[in-house]
């Protein structure tokens, strides 16, 4: 009988279920819902894999251990991500997993494709219960699913869901707490209540020992014949392994099917003879196979396939009109050569717009609350250390870059927005046919897409890229994208040096010259990869690009909010602890050393003989053909910790140098900063320009760099990939400048 959820709560083992699935399925909303804001994010032992794990609680109190896995189509893996979720699914992982209970999201409107990971999974004779989301798309596309149905074929309780919506979601909650058994025992077999409602079944599991090919018997040509073939693969797998008989069968057939499937496991075997011997019987199988003039290769998809048909037909009723969907006619326009790429662009310029358009108020608040705080602050305290350290140091420096989180968070948003509408999966789409012309390969869409809000995802996003060089090449290319942190440098220089003039009556000049320097980005990584693919790389072949464009769908906004509010808390949790340091240092080295007729030294006197002042110094030479002073070349060097720091490190100087109670406008203070020997201006549209190139180019971000260092297993490639962006950066800002220079822009 089933453990009642008090019971269940009483447990002081931890219980673990799996959220298994395709991607675009919606699996990442349905693991927000069940578990909320009680999550954490974390790696695979041994390997920057990210895991998500959560904490689902039921009716009664009681809690399950919920594992968000990467996305996959199938177990026969293609990438690491398919690795890894494989290995945790049939117990091969360096995880100590109960896991009594997988769940896989199913698209109800792409349901036979979606079958086929089911079939795989139930075969693993783990308890497996259906989350089938997205019936409203279904719906509304004109298929019908007959869950009842669905659920007496597969043997599995199985849920209709609408995540988006949170419709299901309770049902699916109860539904996972009912399914899981005492421990060690497997939940008995009883048929769908009445009560449970359409496709919601009681306490039913797929019963072990029990196949999906054995229970949907149609390809039965072969007799036992087919079993017979298989048999000594599947004691290989009986003797070595932890599967069960069904599990056994099944990974028999399925590296008989595939060299990828045999492939895997001959890596992930430590014993060489094990190997031979995996090796000789599954070729020993395959001739047999020959023999009998069965096709071997892709023999399982072949099988799954005619079977999942066959239930398709039995359970789902469809009543698609004549005409295209609504999908497919927007793609007509959307994914359209010409017009697509024309839509793309002018998306994107509405974005960046907006950004300047929408935060400003929010902005000029921020300002204003940090300028009375400093004011307060500089009131409250004593004259002393503390007061200078506080007010000129801290509040300035992190100030100076909590100004802009209206920004990044009005990307953020609109980043989700056009993600949970399914445009961005366009986006990658018509990236493809561009970057491949380009030589790049078309599994780098996503991961690059992924950098325009911090390089470290995008990386980490390259993994699914079977292909060790083309996967090279796009971390190598990855940070120059234009990730977040550049945007409060691009903000602050737009902002003080360029007019917010309209243009063609929508746009701003600010919004234009925003949307360049994304679109500047981008194309120097196309240049580098061509370069990286015609002289480092030459024998590296791109693979195939196989996605999905998932239907057009209203967003949710609680989705769109809370990913914009969890991207934007990592930005102020982990960047505003590493400017608060830098600010503290930096305030440290603007004010010391102080020598003794340090009271009746000008300001700039000051800060030039002290340690920060120094080392600008000893690089403005070097920087000077930039149109660079020794201030910016602190900022150059403090950044390195993190881009967003230039900020926070010019905030830091100007205000030591003022030594004024009030908070400083940075850009006033770069719009009227004048040379004295000269009495021209230091800093200039065209040092702006110059400066975002820079920025837009060179590698500022040690946290980069080390998770470069991490998914190439050496500092080769994260050294080169420093070498090369700083070389471009100084060699585009001098060609900026001294090019604007002969151009009479000085």
């Amino acid at each position: 009988m089933t453990e009642t959820t008090d019971t269940f709560a009483a447990r002081e083992s931890v219980i673990d279920v799996l959220l298994v699935g395709n991607p675009n399925t919606g699996k990442t909303s349905v693991f927000n819902s069940l578990t909320g804001l009680r999550q954490k994010t974390g790696n695979y032992p041994g390997v920057t894999v990210e895991k998500k794990t959560g904490i689902v609680t039921g009716p009664n109190g009681g809690t399950l251990r919920l594992h968000d896995m990467p996305g996959m189509y199938s177990l026969t893996p293609k990438s690491l991500d398919d690795s890894i979720a494989r290995e945790v699914l049939i117990g091969e992982a360096d995880e100590d997993l109960d896991i009594r209970l997988i769940v896989v999201v199913a698209d109800a409107s792409n349901l036979n494709r979606n079958l086929y990971l089911v079939t795989q999974l139930i075969d693993l004779g783990i308890p497996v219960a259906v989350a089938m989301n997205m019936m409203d798309n279904a719906v509304s596309s004109g298929v019908h699913i007959d869950l009842d149905a669905l659920s007496d074929q597969l043997k599995v309780p199985i849920v209709p869901v609408v995540a988006s919506r949170q419709q299901g979601i309770d049902e699916l909650r109860q539904m996972m707490f009912d399914q899981i058994g005492p421990k060690g025992t497997e939940t008995p077999s009883s048929g769908p209540t009445e009560e449970a409602g359409p496709g919601l079944s009681g306490p039913i599991s797929n019963p072990a020992g029990v196949s999906f090919t054995e229970r949907f018997p149609r390809r039965r040509l072969l007799g036992g014949l087919l079993d017979e073939a298989l048999s000594p693969a599947a004691a290989w797998f009986g003797e070595h392994t932890k599967l069960n008989r069904v599990a056994q069968t099944s990974e028999a057939l399925r590296v008989t099917s595939s060299d990828q499937a045999l492939q895997t496991w001959l890596e992930g075997s430590q014993d060489a003879s094990c190997k031979d011997d995996l090796k000789r019987i599954v070729e020993q199988t395959r001739g047999r196979l020959d023999e009998m003039q069965v096709p071997w290769r892709m023999l399982e998809t072949i099988l799954r396939y005619d079977q999942i048909d066959e239930l398709y037909s039995k359970v789902v009723r469809e009543e698609r009109d004549s005409k295209a969907s609504q999908s497919v006619r927007l793609d007509r326009v959307f994914t359209h050569r010409i017009a697509g790429p024309v839509i793309v662009l002018a998306v994107f310029a509405l974005v960046f717009q907006s950004i300047f358009s929408w935060a400003e108020t929010p902005m000029t608040l921020i300002e204003d609350g940090i300028g009375a705080l400093g004011a307060f602050v500089y009131q409250f305290l004593p004259e002393g250390l503390l007061r200078d350290l506080l007010v000129d140091g801290v509040i300035a420096g992190v100030g100076a870059v909590l100004v802009f989180l209206p920004q990044i968070l009005f990307l953020f948003f609109f980043l989700a927005l056009l993600e949970d509408t399914g445009y961005m999966a366009r986006v990658a789409f018509l990236m493809d046919r561009f970057m491949k012309s380009m030589g790049l390969s078309g599994h780098s869409v996503m991961p690059l897409l992924s950098s325009f809000a911090c390089a470290i995802p995008g990386i980490m996003a390259t993994r699914t890229i079977s292909n060790w060089k083309d996967r090279l090449i796009t971390i190598m290319i990855a940070p120059l994208m234009s990730c977040s942190a550049r945007l409060p440098v691009y903000i602050l220089l737009i902002g003080a040096f360029f007019p917010s003039m309209t243009i063609l009556g929508v746009f701003t000049l600010q919004g234009l010259m925003l949307f360049a320097m994304y679109i500047f980005g981008i194309v120097v990584a196309i240049g580098a990869a061509l370069v990286f693919k015609r002289f480092f790389m030459k024998d590296a072949v791109s693979t195939s690009f196989v996605m999905e464009l998932p239907p057009y769908r209203l967003p949710s906004l609680k989705w769109v909010l809370l990913q914009m509010f969890e991207r934007a808390k990592i930005f102020v949790t982990e960047a505003g602890q590493i400017i608060l340091a830098i600010s503290v240092v930096l305030w440290f080295l603007a004010s010391y050393p102080q020598p003794d007729d340090y009271d009746s030294m000008s300001s700039r006197s000051r800060i030039q003989q002290s340690y920060a002042g120094q080392l600008g110094q000893l690089i403005e030479p070097a920087i000077e053909p930039l149109g660079f002073d020794w201030k910016v070349g602190i900022g150059l060097i403090t950044s390195f910790v993190a881009r967003e720091v230039l900020v926070s490190t010019m905030a830091t100087i100007y205000n030591v140098e003022e030594a004024d109670e009030t908070s400083v406008d940075l850009r006033s203070a770069l719009q009227n900063e004048v040379d004295p020997e000269t009495g021209e201006r230091v800093y200039t549209p065209l040092v702006a320009v110059a400066l975002m190139v820079f920025f837009a180019l060179a590698c500022q971000c040690m946290a980069t760099v080390a998770i470069v260092k991490r998914e190439t297993n050496g500092w080769r490639w994260p050294i080169v990939m420093v070498l090369y962006m700083t070389a471009l950066a100084y060699v585009g800002s001098l060609l900026v400048y001294q090019g604007g220079l002969l151009l009479g822009y000085g």
